[in-house]
């Protein structure tokens, strides 16, 4: 079948350009009147009659044969013994459409193959041959100039047999070569059209809604998922601006993430969140812009229910961490009092027991402060500050608190003028918990190196001590309040200095090495900076 479909408009044109050789080639000669034709016109005209005769019965057979292949071999042998008839009739060796059988050499490769070339080739050889020997020796009634001699006779012979066969190599050449290629083409189409159909299958498939737009903003896709997720038939959409689907959404697009609200017919509302690229070609050459997207609304409802019950759950454990802090205080408090309202002990345990109460008290009290610092709401008094000088004046005290026995050397390096956006006495806090921190942590002595520096828009302060280190399976927790590794301690001084720092819009984050170092970091805004990024918990 799908040789006869090649076949078929081949043979309907070898039968229009024969028609229209045979009336431009023979008609012409009647216009210029030729007295060359004109010698032999009875027997030319008869040749005219039957090749137009012969044309009607191809054209007349060529819908109802089943084997057209040998149909086809028929035409060019009936063109090939034309052409022998055509050359008799105007005189052999002298007459002038010998070429016609090269024109027939060629239709055979082109139409049929290489071997169909070779075939004509050698029959209109033996042909020709064959009519010039008897033109030659006489037994034709074919006059020529018998100033003619033999070797004319057999060089033409030899010219013809050489260029009918040349013919059928290249022609043969030719037509496989081109075969060949289509049939590559045909390939590379039938894969190019299963990978359309692929992609669009898959784009048909996708779980997310899908759009595409132009360089000036109308949309070309719109998959199945984005008429669900809007509501929308795709008709409505390409062609047009993506607003008339994504109101929210407007041209020209920006690169990146983002969230919109896009109203439902049933009078509620959906939050889509949608990512915008460029789409490019081969040559990364941008031919517009793609959009991927999803219906959040279950997701963020999800969130919400998520992040109330972590709410709920983290006061429950944050208010059996507080009783559990001020019941110890209170404990040691009830005891040492009603040992002294019994007024059982010697006189010289007296003091002693109410020095436990008063430093349960001030325990107790301390709990209570830092607790209010931490939970207050008051927004940051955000200035311009100068961070080395806050660093300055902490690290003095630190040197002399009671927590450092003198084994403790405090390093600064300090990068030059440093300046942030920052509430003063805040920030002051954070520095004195994070020094405190590490003091604590090297009891036997050690190393606080604090340094500063900035960079594309935000300052860092980092704090790094020599102590035990944080051990991994608590690094994760070491920021939660009332979290603590010490003896003694409430658990609050890292979860205030973290509160503080995102108040301020900034990261506070921690790496340790177990009995080496341990780095607490800090980023904030620069004096002339936005901080890029969003916070981390560690």
């Amino acid at each position: 079948m799908a040789e006869r479909n090649v076949l078929i408009p081949r043979l309907k044109a070898l039968i229009s350009f024969r028609a229209l050789f045979v009336t431009l080639l023979l008609g012409s000669s009647y216009l210029f009147k030729v007295e060359y034709i004109y010698a032999h016109a009875r027997a030319i005209s008869i040749f005219i009659i039957s090749q137009y005769f012969l044309t009607i019965t191809y054209s007349l057979l060529i819908g109802r044969l089943n084997n057209l292949f040998l149909f086809t071999y028929v035409q060019l042998i009936l063109d090939v013994l034309s052409e022998i008839c055509l050359i008799y009739i105007t005189g052999g060796i002298e007459s002038w459409f010998s070429f016609m059988l090269i024109l027939t050499v060629l239709s055979s490769s082109i139409i049929l193959n290489k071997k169909a070339g070779y075939v004509t080739a050698s029959l209109g050889s033996i042909l020709y041959g064959a009519l010039l020997d008897l033109q030659f020796y006489g037994l034709l009634p074919l006059h020529y100039d018998s100033s003619i001699p033999e070797k004319e006779f057999l060089y033409n012979i030899f010219i013809h047999i050489l260029a009918l066969y040349v013919t059928a190599y290249l022609s043969g050449y030719l037509s496989s070569s081109l075969e060949r290629t289509k049939r590559e083409l045909d390939k590379k189409s039938s894969n190019l059209r299963d990978l359309e159909f692929f992609n669009v299958k898959v784009i048909e498939s996708l779980p997310s809604g899908l759009f595409t737009t132009g360089l000036n903003g109308d949309v070309l896709i719109f998959n199945r998922a984005a008429e669900k997720i809007t509501g929308i038939h795709r008709e409505a959409v390409i062609g047009s601006r993506i607003e008339k689907a994504m109101p929210f959404l407007t041209f020209p697009f920006l690169e990146g993430r983002r969230e919109g609200i896009l109203e439902s017919d049933e009078g509620g509302h959906k939050i889509i969140g949608l990512t915008v690229t460029d789409l490019k070609d081969m040559s990364d050459r941008q031919t517009g812009f793609i959009g991927v997207f999803q219906d959040l609304t279950q997701i963020k409802q999800l969130e919400t229910e998520i992040k109330a019950k972590e709410k709920w759950a983290a006061i429950g454990e944050l208010s059996m961490n507080i009783a559990h802090e001020i019941r110890n205080p209170l404990a040691s408090m009830r005891g040492s009092i009603e040992m002294l309202r019994d007024n059982k002990i010697p006189s010289k345990h007296r003091d002693q027991l109410m020095s436990i109460a008063l430093n349960e008290m001030e325990r107790l009290n301390g709990i209570i402060s830092d607790f209010l610092t931490y939970s207050s709401s008051r927004s940051p008094d955000l200035k311009e500050i100068d961070l080395h000088l806050l660093l300055d004046e902490t690290l003095s005290l630190l040197e002399n608190i009671e927590q450092n026995r003198g084994n403790i050397s405090i390093k600064r390096d300090f990068d030059g003028s440093l300046f942030a956006f920052a509430d003063p006495q805040k920030m002051r806090q954070v520095f004195w918990n994070l020094g405190v921190n590490a003091i604590e942590a090297m009891k036997d002595g050690g190393e606080l190196t604090v340094s500063t520096g900035s960079a594309s828009g935000y300052v860092r302060v980092a704090f790094s001590d020599t102590g035990v280190g944080i051990d991994p399976s608590a690094a994760e927790r070491i920021f939660y309040p009332f979290f603590t590794t010490k003896d003694r301690g409430t658990g609050l001084g890292l979860s205030i200095a973290y509160r503080i720092v995102e108040e301020h819009d900034g990261r506070l984050t921690v790496k340790s090495i177990p009995g080496i170092k341990t780095v607490f970091e800090i980023i904030l805004h620069g004096a002339n900076g936005k901080l890029k990024g969003e916070n981390t918990r560690h």
